[in-house]
This record gives C-alpha cells, structure tokens and sequence, in this order.
C-alpha cells in the first residue's frame, strides 16, 4: 500500500477539450488556458500532488462508437476498431502532453492500454508503482480514457473516471475535479437552471431521475455514468470530495485547486 500523499486529480473533459461534434479536433486555446492555471496553483503551492486526466471528446468516441469497443472484441474488424480508437486517444493525449509542457508543467503519459488488463470491465492488474514515483518526483503523471485488453470480452474501453475510481482506492486525493462544458449536475438537464449543489450517497436515488447520457457521442455514459462513478468513489473513500463544474469560465479551475467548491460537491454527508 503507498504511503499517503497529499494529492489532487483534476480530469479535462473530452467535451471541453476537445470540439465535440466535429471529428478529431482539439480546443488549443481551452487546453492552454486550463493548463496555465495548473501552473500557476503548482507555483503557489508546494504541498499537493497532481494527478491528470482527460477524456477523447471526438478523437476517440466516434471510431468506439462506430466498432462498440467498449462492449468487448470479438473478431479482426473489432481489432482494427481497437487499434483505431488507440490511435485517436493517444493522439489527443499527446496535444494536451505537448501544450502542458510549453507552460512549463512537467506532464508524463501512462497510457492504460500498456498497463492495464481487464476482466469483465473491472481493472484485474494495474502496476501503479511508476505513477507513484512520478508523482513522488513532483513530475505530473497523466492517464486518460483509452483501451485495454480484456481477459473475458478481448478488449474494451475505460473511462477517466473508472481510472480515478481504481486510483483513488489507493492514492486517497483529498480532491478530484471534474471539469467539463456544464456548471454543474442539474436537476432539469437540459434546460439547465436548477443547479444540484451538493450529491451523496443518500441523495442520489432522487437526483438520477433528472440525470442523462451525453448529448454527444459519449461511449462512457455521459454525466449519469460520471456521478454514479463519483458517488461510488466518496463511498469507498469517505476523505475524498469530488467537484463537477465548467472548465469555460476563467481562473474557475484556479480557485477551485486553490479550496473553492464551484458546480457540484459530490461527499459522503451533506455537512
């Protein structure tokens, strides 16, 4: 088991990072802004550890939906469609590697599809040991939603957030930020004014009835499949809050490393 360290995941959202409904094009100017924020909070602050993470938004969604990676792989034209979604995946990761590196963030990619192996979509084996020196060595470790083979069903797809989930088990951030278009978790997607503030345990069985799948091509699930995670991972690690909010509004990301809860607080009690 590592030793406790004082860490915080922050994951980019493929939609926020990426323009969504147009194939494998990345928002440049988003990804720098986001990543001069982090620079300036590393600048501030020598106590926290970051973990990144970030979505495929339109590199690797259209071609896992076109092939259903995330549901297995199961012949030669399902292989190719793995390869392809390895391919989109891996070349947002690295835009995103090569834009934090210009603002002076030493980021290193650990790609899951090389360390991961699945069985049934619960993660079997994952050698965290070089993310922990990495993050040890104030370097930046980065994963991302990508492929990996599968013992039961060949191959599928993890999401970031099933990544933070497994992470969190043994990392115990104090904060995970999720950032994406939206403010928050709303209780009238998609009109979108009554903004869910906080989310437990014990509230989500009335909050998921107003709760929806992207409105993009999402092989993930969306923000129903993001909240469910979330809750999941406040469950079995009571000290971590998580912090659903709009990485579209400047400096939000800032202040929220900096002890601000913008969006919605997902904790173990309303307290």
């Amino acid at each position: 088991m590592p030793k406790q360290m004082n860490s915080i995941f922050i994951k980019l959202g493929g939609s926020l990072i990426t323009y969504k409904d147009k194939p494998k094009t990345a928002n440049l100017e988003t990804i720098k802004r986001l990543a001069q924020e982090i620079h300036t909070f590393l600048k501030q602050d020598k106590e926290h550890k970051i973990l990144l993470g970030h979505g495929s938004g339109s590199f690797g969604h259209v071609s896992a939906k076109s092939y259903k990676t995330r549901d297995g792989v199961f012949t030669q034209e399902g292989w190719l469609g793995f390869s392809k979604v390895w391919h989109d995946a891996s070349t947002l990761n690295k835009i995103v590697s090569n834009i934090f590196h210009e603002q002076g963030i030493p980021t290193i990619t650990f790609p899951p599809s090389a360390s991961i192996i699945t069985h049934n979509h619960r993660i079997l084996e994952w050698d965290i040991k070089p993310i922990l020196a990495a993050l040890e060595s104030r370097l930046v470790p980065v994963v991302y939603g990508d492929v990996v083979f599968d013992l039961k069903i060949g191959g599928t797809i993890l999401s970031t957030e099933e990544l933070f989930v497994h992470l969190a088990n043994l990392l115990k951030p104090s904060r995970v930020l999720i950032i994406g278009n939206e403010l928050g978790v709303y209780a009238d997607y998609p009109v979108s004014k009554d903004l869910i503030p906080v989310i437990t345990p014990n509230s989500l069985d009335r909050v998921l009835p107003n709760l929806h799948g992207s409105s993009s091509v999402d092989v993930t699930g969306g923000m129903l499949s993001k909240v469910h995670q979330m809750v999941h991972l406040v469950e079995k690690n009571p000290s971590t809050s998580v912090s659903i909010f709009s990485g579209n509004k400047a400096g939000l990301l800032l202040t929220a490393l900096q002890g601000d809860f913008p969006g919605t607080t997902i904790q173990t009690s309303n307290h």
